[in-house]
């Protein structure tokens, strides 16, 4: 989910030249030094970074992690994960206090120009909506005028609020959270009319509610959110690594490569396959790692498919249909540059 309000760009573009040049071509030794990849997430969503009582990380955006881990160490359980909030996570990955980033993030021209990031790629399509309770009686967006609005700091969210109501000429009064948790609280103790955020955390923060079935997510979306993993500028062989281990992902589906299946799809004569799982051509010594890269990614976090319905799809409590987190050849938009 998201931006830096316009007033604090310049601060963290300051950290970014600053400290990016110290990690360039830097951070797979790193990594493979510690035996770990050190990977930021959220404090906490639903189906996208969230741990249970133990302690355990899952989500999309948890997978994204997993699958990077499985590609450079082998181990997808090779992963230290660092809850952050949205206006820490950026001078985090900045500083080299984790080597990527992968906590449903907006990208945007401003974060990808102005910070010293790079943007590795799209795991889930979403687009900015409102949560309001049922027993409010609004059926659209558009009713919302005097509204008082639950928020999260620190995020794109705020900006498309304010453009959606003064485009509309509607007032609203923003009340202001630091985390999702806090604002989901906000919202069911009364605090707001209305929670905004991605379409996605709408959903997961939902759930969270004592009765889930009390509110209801409007039908309009406001903005384009395309959420991804995010490295350092400067090193280009680690941005690679991350972009192609989601790109690995989509392909397997696209290619109909499954966690289940890949034992006999080693033994495809299909070209694409084999360069996948790394029987044919020399794709892993390109990024720097072992041949069975993207096997190892598909044998222990799965496909794209398989990691969207395990954590957020239809069979789960966020209930999502792919909609345009569906492949291209499918009706959706998620498509990856060939492995070849």
């Amino acid at each position: 989910m998201k931006g830096i309000a316009a007033a604090l760009v310049a601060g963290v573009a300051t950290v970014a030249l600053t400290t990016t040049a110290a990690f360039a071509d830097e951070t797979l030794d790193a990594v493979k030094a510690r035996g770990e990849l050190v990977c930021g997430v959220s404090t906490g969503l639903p189906g996208f970074s969230n741990p249970d009582e133990d302690g355990n990380w899952s989500g999309i955006d948890v997978d994204v992690c997993r699958a990077v881990a499985a590609a450079v160490l082998g181990d997808a359980d090779a992963v230290k994960f660092v809850p952050l909030t949205a206006k820490e996570r950026f001078t985090a990955l900045q500083s080299g206090e984790i080597d990527m980033l992968s906590r449903n993030t907006t990208w945007t021209l401003t974060r990808d120009t102005s910070l010293g990031l790079n943007f590795a790629g799209v795991n889930y399509y979403d687009g900015q909506g409102f949560l309001v309770k049922k027993d409010l009686g609004v059926s659209s967006a558009t009713e919302l005028d005097g509204a008082s609005v639950c928020i999260q700091a620190g995020t794109t969210t705020e900006l498309n609020l304010a453009d959606y109501f003064r485009f509309q000429g509607m007032e609203y009064s923003p009340v202001v959270f630091d985390t999702s948790d806090q604002t989901v609280q906000g919202f069911a103790s009364g605090r707001c009319d209305v929670l905004t955020s991605d379409q996605s955390q709408l959903y997961a923060l939902r759930t969270k509610l004592d009765n889930p079935d009390s509110a209801v997510v409007l039908p309009e979306v406001i903005s384009k959110e395309p959420l991804g993993p995010v490295v350092r500028q400067g090193d280009d062989q680690w941005f690679n690594i991350v972009k192609w281990s989601l790109f690995a992902q989509v392909n397997a589906e696209e290619l109909g490569v499954t966690s289940e299946n890949l034992e006999e799809m080693m033994d495809s004569d299909n070209p694409s396959i084999q360069r996948l799982v790394g029987t044919d051509g020399d794709m892993g010594e390109k990024l720097g790692l072992s041949a069975d890269w993207a096997a190892n990614i598909v044998a222990q976090v799965g496909n794209y498919g398989e990691m969207f319905e395990r954590n957020v799809g239809m069979d789960t409590p966020l209930a999502i249909s792919r909609g345009l987190n569906a492949l291209w050849t499918n009706g959706g938009i998620q498509y990856a540059p060939p492995i070849r």
